[in-house]
């Protein structure tokens, strides 16, 4: 919502602080009717953006309110909004550098990358599962393919045919004749959805925005508004039309050049030929439509294809990327209903556009800019990034940057390795013990998992979810974090308030921060009863327990252990000082 003239500005703290101790805090963003307070100046002078010249104008006015400065010489910039580059090109994004995209969002964002990927899926897991995109051919690769096609759907047959990197409508084409078919270029060719939900005799899309902060753990976010974009002239199915651009495409670029278009200021309104999502919902369900049923498919959908860039984002990633906080990417799915008001994707955009030239448009993409980078969690850079210290800050923010300094230890150790392997090898009768041990990673995950859902704002977390276990078959390989973090999310969904009380005395201890050994920690070791077996490959597995009370002193070995003995703190018994730690030993 935009201010409005003689409205006061409330004003928020520059910090977000995190919901757990020696956490570093985030930096605030804000939306036009907010005012954020000024950081001390050694600390102002780092907040800088690296200039553009595709960064949009809704988040150049977002990051000034943070006070930012956009800037085109320098090398210590903490965010850039730019276009998506080639993988290499993330190696000299630094530790403390946010950019816009991930390494391999092509493979959905590209239309003939998307549907190759989808339709491997399809193939792996059935038609059941991945029946929400239409048969789609690459050409020239699949030629035969489709002319094989084409003569089985008959004269009534309608084709859209794209080309594979396009955006904004061009190159489009509704056909039906083969004749008509471009020769000698690549292009998509799809079987063409010609009965479609309508409004008022008019077609229209779904604009959704879709924002993933991590690939591994998998976090994946859906805002809670979007837009809804219609044709400008009613919809016939006649073949005489098919050359009707302002009838079959529902793009903005390509509807605004028709005399007829309407705009639309007001996000309540169902009236011109935009309309926010939550008007589109409101409609529906005055029609007495379940739009919960229907954002719960597009959800289906959205998670399963963000599942089928996966692979290759990792792959890359772990070539080319530093570090994960690096990465964070907005999404554009274009989602069609039906008929029967069942969805289906179109395409994906890896640089949705931004540009805001309506209220309407303001309102919805500026609430979702703030949140997204918000989610982002910006940081100040600790020490070892900059030369200037943030200790010498003077006001009430001073004391949330003291964490900065301590940075934890990002490399697994072997036993981390251990524990991974260990549970990536069992059937889902053990995975509900992973947290029973939790490694220093597996805490920060954890937490930050869980300070990320604190800012979400507007967005709702879809993946992970109380609900997310079904999905964990679709990835290519397991993914450990994915499983740790399934597990917390069927454990704590429904009692955030516990889940962080169990990790708030870890965090207190800098558990999480990996650089001591958890066993000095401990003293007074008692033997819990008890022992599991279960059989790998090398041998037989033996998990031995045993609980210690904190107090500062190494704990004599329990019973049966050797130097070969891995040891990890668990989560603290409820209500107790206690910190279980746990050791497992292998043996032949």
């Amino acid at each position: 919502m935009s201010l409005e003239p003689g409205d006061s500005q409330e004003e928020q703290p520059a910090l977000v602080p995190s919901l757990f101790p020696r956490i570093p805090p985030t930096l605030y963003f804000s939306t036009a009717n907010e005012k954020v307070e000024l950081l001390p100046a050694e600390q102002r002078r780092l907040l800088k953006w690296k200039m553009s010249t595709v960064t949009p104008n809704i988040v150049k006015q977002t990051i000034g309110r943070s006070h930012f400065r956009v800037t085109k010489k320098s090398h210590d910039w903490l965010g850039c909004w730019g276009h998506h580059m080639k993988s290499p090109g993330f190696k000299a994004v630094g530790e403390h550098q946010k950019l816009n995209h991930f390494p391999g969002t092509f493979q959905i964002g590209r239309k003939d990358r998307l549907w190759r990927n989808l339709s491997k899926m399809q193939v792996r897991f059935g038609k059941q599962e991945f029946s929400f995109f239409p048969q789609t051919f690459v050409l020239p690769q699949d030629i035969k393919l489709l002319r094989k096609a084409w003569e089985e759907g008959g004269a009534k047959q309608k084709w859209i045919i794209k080309p594979p990197a396009s955006a904004r409508g061009i190159g489009i084409q509704v056909i039906h004749k083969w004749s008509q078919m471009p020769r000698k270029r690549p292009l998509l060719v799809q079987k063409y959805l010609d009965k479609p939900y309508l409004i008022s005799g008019n077609k229209f899309d779904l604009r959704l925005y879709v924002y993933v902060t991590s690939y591994n753990p998998l976090r994946v976010y859906m805002f809670s508004d979007g837009l809804v974009r219609f044709a400008s002239c009613k919809y016939s199915s006649s073949m005489k039309t098919l050359s009707n651009k302002f009838m079959h495409l529902t793009n903005y670029s390509v509807n605004k050049k028709n005399s007829e278009y309407q705009t639309n200021s007001d996000y309540k309104a169902c009236q011109g030929h935009k309309w926010a999502l939550k008007a589109l919902w409101q409609y529906l369900g005055s029609k007495g439509v379940n739009t919960t049923l229907i954002w719960e498919k597009i959800k289906d959908i959205v998670i399963k294809t963000i599942i089928a860039s996966e692979p290759y984002v990792n792959s890359l990633m772990k070539l080319h990327v530093r570090t994960p906080y690096s990465c964070h990417e907005l999404f554009g799915f274009d989602i069609l209903l039906d008929e029967n008001l069942k969805p289906w994707i179109l395409e994906v955009n890896i640089s949705p556009s931004l540009h805001s030239n309506t209220g309407l448009d303001v309102s919805i993409k500026g609430q979702m800019i703030k949140d997204l980078l918000n989610l982002a969690g910006f940081r100040i850079p600790s020490r070892e990034d900059v030369v200037t210290p943030c200790s010498s800050a003077s006001s009430s923010t001073s004391s949330l940057c003291a964490g900065n300094g301590e940075r934890p230890k990002v490399d697994l150790s072997a036993d981390e390795k251990v524990k991974r392997a260990f549970y990536l090898k069992q059937g889902e009768d053990l995975m509900h013990t992973v947290l029973d041990v939790l490694t220093p990673e597996e805490i920060r995950v954890l937490a930050e998992s869980e300070d990320e859902l604190n800012r979400r704002g507007e967005f709702e977390r879809v993946f992970p979810s109380p609900s997310s276990s079904r999905y964990l078959r679709f990835f290519e390989c397991p993914r450990y974090l994915n499983i740790l973090l399934d597990e917390w999310e069927q454990k704590y969904w429904n009692n955030r308030a516990k889940c962080i009380s169990l990790l708030r005395p870890l965090c207190q201890q800098g558990v999480h921060l990996g650089t001591s050994d958890p066993a000095h920690m401990v003293r007074n070791c008692r033997t819990m009863k008890g022992k599991h077996k279960t059989r790998r490959e090398s041998g037989s597995f033996k998990m031995l327990k045993s609980v210690c009370l904190c107090s500062g002193v190494s704990p004599a070995p329990a019973p049966g252990l050797n130097t070969t003995d891995r040891t990890w703190l668990a989560l603290p018994e409820p209500g107790t000082g206690f910190i279980p730690v746990i050791h497992l030993s292998y043996g032949s």
